[in-house]
């Protein structure tokens, strides 16, 4: 009886201390979003878009209609300033993306990607300014082999898996990102893309390379494998710390969406003035391997 009581007692006591917790989620005002990158031989691409509110619904009218128009945005090597121009690509019925590249009709300024070479990207839009600066480093990191293995346990005897070889030059701080490309299709970054150099500093590793995920698309389990007959480029790209930074934290951001036990993770861009996004620079080495039938 006595035990009885004393159970009835912490269960009051514990019915007490609930209280409940309303998250007010601010909407908030569109925040500028930029996704604006340079490589090694090829033009810069700016794309900015404006954030949604968390409520908001997602349909490709809504996407579309993201797209900030007009802005100034110019990109600096340190001896020359070019203002990019606006493009419309159309992309299904009357839907377009927007993106800004090289003025072709304002040559005198035109530069591309160059190795070993700091970039400045400023943007004015709507009455604020905006700016970022990047790195394409120098092409230290490169892949010294290429080369493919049957798939362990698959019981589809065309799935292969690939594996490179590379050299990590010596000191910690190169860091890279990696994507993969199938038989001419885009380019896709792998589900983790970036690494550093923490662990493998100033050694030569092998290292398996998973195909790169079209995040938009599930991703099934047979899509972690290259299959006998493709044509696979990978494209490692030496970057920048910054770089690095923004993308981990963003993978790491977008594996923990649903998972109530990730920890908090701020998405680390290098956008001044409360922007979003990142501007980028990669120095970018190209291997392709055929794999046989």
């Amino acid at each position: 009886m006595k035990r009885a009581i004393v159970i009835v007692i912490l269960c009051i006591q514990i019915s007490a201390c609930e209280k409940n917790i309303n998250f007010n989620l601010n909407t908030g005002l569109p925040t500028l979003a930029v996704d604006a990158q340079i490589e090694n031989d090829k033009a810069p691409i700016v794309i900015l878009t404006k954030s949604f509110s968390f409520f908001d619904s997602i349909s490709p009218q809504k996407l579309a209609g993201s797209f900030v128009h007009n802005a100034i945005v110019t990109i600096s090597n340190g001896t020359l300033t070019h203002q990019l121009k606006e493009y419309a690509f159309p992309v299904t019925g009357s839907i377009n993306i927007y993106l800004y590249s090289i003025d072709s009709a304002n040559l005198s300024t035109v530069f591309i990607g160059k190795l070993n070479t700091t970039y400045t990207l400023h943007i004015s839009s709507e009455g604020k300014e905006y700016s970022a600066v990047t790195t394409i480093p120098v092409l230290s990191k490169k892949i010294d082999s290429l080369w493919w293995k049957p798939a362990p346990f698959a019981t589809d005897t065309n799935n292969v898996v690939l594996y490179l070889k590379a050299t990590d030059p010596p000191r910690l701080g190169n860091y890279v990102r990696y994507f993969t490309q199938k038989n001419r299709a885009t380019f896709l970054p792998g589900d983790n893309s970036v690494f550093d150099d923490q662990v493998i500093d100033g050694s030569t590793y092998q290292f398996q390379v998973d195909p790169g995920i079209d995040r938009n698309n599930k991703v099934s389990y047979d899509s972690n494998y290259f299959k006998r007959g493709d044509s696979v480029t990978i494209k490692l790209c030496n970057i920048d710390k910054a770089t690095y930074t923004f993308w981990s934290s963003w993978e790491f951001a977008y594996q923990s969406i649903g998972n109530p036990f990730a920890q908090p993770n701020k998405v680390i861009g290098n956008i001044n003035n409360g922007a979003l996004g990142a501007f980028y620079g990669y120095a970018a080495f190209y291997k392709t391997l055929v794999v046989p039938q």
